[in-house]
């Protein structure tokens, strides 16, 4: 039997034993629920439609509609329809930095008492963190994510060098030395956008250089000398050629396409991408070129010990608080974000269980795909240097200040020190208010 024959075999023996082990049907009479998620990283659309298929399938009297927006549009979304009665979802994906917002204002359902020994002690503890605010429990840890570093190991290769970049300083030396040869025109792009994308990137850079967003008592850090020194490299790596000038109107897809097509050396995105750009020719013109490693440092973090710095990007699912179907909603998020469907649909994700990366089971886990054995220990390497964004009530709008001030220094409008001096006095008005 060849391997991919015993791959496609486990996996057949996996899903058999999954819809075996679902619960019985939770609905005696036909119930309808409505899932809210991004259409953005993780788990694809497709792979999130055969979940739902497969937990109808154990539950036919429960069906099962999926909604997926870009992931910028889904919190404005979302709140937008809390303010009907019903409102039309029934589950809901939250990003770890909306949680403390929607716990305040009564969105997401107490599911304390739903949540399992199993799931308690199975999943990472570091990921109940994403869900429980007060220790109460708002929903289940379904991503534990992170950014890497990617990059283009042909072009890389012709430059002459041998290893991706361990340092900024040292990405931005093989970038000219990329320009000089004329392999690429601007070596890294970015998701620099005036949107949430932008401040995961900024949260890498500035703690990659030694800096933090709050101080020990909650105050704005971000423009201390370490935050506008970060944001000053990013001004002036456009304006020396090394970042791609578009990457101020591009998000996370922007940044997968231009690096897909060969346009870009370097690129940070989060662990979905690797294989649609390296092991799928339908999406990308430079299979078996990707190389992925962890996120650069500055020189100086580099010397204190610190090899890598980069961004949480984790969340949950969760059961809205006026749904009208609470136990079939949350028997789909259990479902969803179960062992067996976790490693199974692990293309694009890595697991939230500890218990995936034992044993049987991390051997099955990096026997599924061709990608896995890569991205499995990547997660191990670079999501302990995983930076949580400020968990503060006030952060949607806080964030906006924020990717503000990024525009307005990006695009020359103002000093990297006058744009975040300029939100930092929003931030400390924000959490005045709270």
């Amino acid at each position: 039997m060849t391997t991919r024959s015993k791959r496609l075999l486990t996996l057949i023996i996996l899903t058999l034993l999954t819809l075996m082990a679902v619960a019985p049907t939770v609905a005696q009479e036909p119930v309808t629920i409505h899932v809210l998620t991004m259409a953005q990283a993780a788990m694809t659309t497709d792979e999130m439609d055969a979940i739902a298929a497969e937990f109808m399938e154990a539950n036919p009297n429960v069906t099962v509609v999926m909604e997926y927006v870009a992931y910028d549009a889904l919190h404005d979304k979302f709140t937008t329809a809390m303010a009907t009665n019903p409102p039309p979802y029934d589950v809901i994906m939250v990003d770890v930095i909306w949680y403390d917002e929607f716990v305040n204002a009564g969105y997401l359902l107490d599911v304390t008492d739903r949540v399992t020994e199993e799931q308690r002690n199975g999943m990472f503890a570091s990921a109940w963190n994403v869900v429980t605010r007060n220790d109460i429990v708002y929903g289940l840890p379904w991503l534990i994510d992170t950014k890497y570093f990617f990059y283009n190991t042909d072009l890389l290769a012709q430059a002459g060098f041998d290893a991706p970049p361990a340092t900024w300083e040292e990405m931005v030396s093989q970038g000219e030395a990329m320009k000089a040869a004329g392999l690429v025109e601007y070596p890294i792009v970015w998701s620099w956008a005036q949107a949430e994308a932008a401040i995961c990137d900024l949260t890498a850079l500035v703690y990659g250089n030694g800096g933090e967003f709050l101080d020990a008592e909650g105050n704005p850090a971000f423009n201390q000398p370490e935050g506008v020194a970060a944001l000053q490299w990013m001004v002036d790596s456009i304006n020396n050629g090394i970042t791609n000038p578009a990457s101020i109107s591009y998000v996370e897809e922007d940044v997968r396409n231009v690096f897909s097509s060969g346009r870009a050396a370097f690129a940070m995105n989060w662990l979905y991408m690797y294989d649609l750009a390296n092991n799928n020719a339908d999406e990308s013109q430079i299979t078996g070129q990707v190389g992925i490693t962890t996120v650069p440092v500055f020189q100086s973090v580099a010397d204190s010990g610190v090899a890598t710095a980069s961004v949480d990007g984790s969340s949950g699912f969760s059961v809205v608080s006026t749904s009208e179907h609470p136990d079939e909603a949350w028997a789909y998020i259990e479902y969803l974000t179960s062992e067996d469907t976790q490693m199974r649909y692990s293309l694009h994700q890595t697991p939230v269980w500890a218990t995936a990366y034992e044993g049987d089971n991390l051997d099955a886990l990096t026997s599924m795909t061709d990608a896995a054995p890569v991205i499995i220990p990547m997660l191990a390497q670079q999501f302990p240097y995983a930076h949580v964004r400020p968990t503060v009530p006030y952060y949607l709008e806080g964030s906006k200040e924020l990717q503000l001030a990024m525009q307005l220094a990006l695009t020359g409008q103002m000093t990297p020190q006058e744009a975040l001096d300029q939100a930092a006095e929003t931030w400390t008005e924000l959490g005045a208010d709270m």
